[in-house]
């Protein structure tokens, strides 16, 4: 058998950590955070509408999976060839199954199965040995709408991105039963991932995409209102590059000017930039062309945010990509919760 049903494994004493985003950046921070003695909960997006996940949601309407399996995988010790199977993506020519990954139909048979997606994460963390908790931002899948400076209202993650024009806000909302947006509804996150927020010692945001990974998470009202009341240390992990269609020309300052905006008060206590200068054969290389250059640094503007500012050299180069060092991130994060405890 591929998976067999274990007992929850026992709960870490260590801080509590909570992580809230998305996209690929999460994961990476989630595998080395495993490592450590710490209590760890992902808080994952659940308005993307691209690829496998996207088709799914449309499908079953359920929450996009793909992040969440992502999470899940990076928070089990399950052994190489378990990840891989639960990993694996159809080829494109399997015309009923094409691009799909397995785990991705998993957790949608569970969520069939058990009713709803809350039930089926826990059940599935328990086949894979999760070692933390992995809750979806919101229990159905929601719209991410963006309202670019000129006024013009662009509805999808997939969409927005396409436009390549300066974005003045996003925002999230529910569907009707005909797919439809539901303006009668707002959208509400569950009652776990607000107690984790509110006791945690620690929240993380980020790294990930500004307005598809972070964001949507933080524009469901009670999760943004907990964010900004919670006692914890909240940290946000800047990009280390620009972003096409999202966040091209942004220093690092930018990037917590609009979340500031977005929330309506500077509630970030500490931004994690990095100063390494990228390669410059790593600049604008990238085959899918998300990436445009290296975020420049502004000090001046991050102290006018409100924030303590930490600098270093957080970057991993690997297969001609620019990635944070999960390491070097996860070790800056345990001085600063070591400060507070001085403090």
């Amino acid at each position: 058998m591929m998976f067999e049903v274990t007992p929850n494994p026992p709960r870490k004493k260590g801080p509590k950590i909570t992580v809230i985003g998305g996209g690929t950046g999460l994961p990476v921070l989630l595998r080395n955070l495993r490592k450590r003695d710490v209590d760890v909960t992902a808080i994952v997006t659940v308005a993307d509408d691209g690829g496998s996940s996207g088709i799914i949601r449309d499908y079953m309407n359920v929450v996009p999976p793909g992040d969440i399996r992502n999470c899940m995988i990076a928070l089990s010790p399950m052994n190489a060839l378990q990840k891989e199977i639960f990993q694996y993506r159809f080829n494109s020519d399997d015309q009923f199954f094409a691009g799909h990954a397995i785990g991705n139909l998993i957790i949608a048979a569970l969520t069939e199965m058990r009713g709803n997606i809350f039930d089926a994460i826990r059940l599935l963390s328990r086949m894979m040995a999760v070692e933390g908790h992995v809750y979806p931002a919101a229990e159905e899948p929601l719209l991410l709408r963006a309202e670019f400076q000129d006024g013009t209202i662009v509805d999808g993650e997939a969409e927005l991105v396409k436009y390549r024009k300066k974005i003045k806000k996003v925002s999230v909302h529910c569907y009707d039963e005909n797919r439809k947006l539901d303006e009668s509804r707002t959208p509400t996150a569950a009652r776990e991932v607000i107690n984790a927020i509110m006791e945690a010692d620690m929240v993380v945001l980020g790294p990930g995409s500004l307005y598809t990974s972070i964001l949507p998470n933080l524009m469901i009202s009670d999760i943004g209102q907990a964010v900004c009341e919670t006692k914890a240390e909240v940290v946000y992990i800047c990009n280390i590059m620009t972003q096409r269609g999202e966040t091209e020309h942004f220093t690092d300052a930018d990037h917590v000017r609009v979340l500031h905006e977005h929330l309506g008060t500077q509630f970030i206590d500490t931004v994690l930039v990095n100063t390494e200068a990228v390669p410059e054969e790593y600049l604008n290389q990238q085959k899918n062309e998300e990436y445009l250059y290296q975020v420049k640094y502004d000090f001046q503007g991050l102290r006018d945010e409100g924030c303590r500012v930490v600098s270093s050299d957080f970057i991993k180069l690997r297969e001609k990509g620019v990635y944070h060092d999960g390491e070097k991130v996860i070790d800056e994060l345990f001085r600063l919760l070591q400060s507070a405890r001085i403090e």
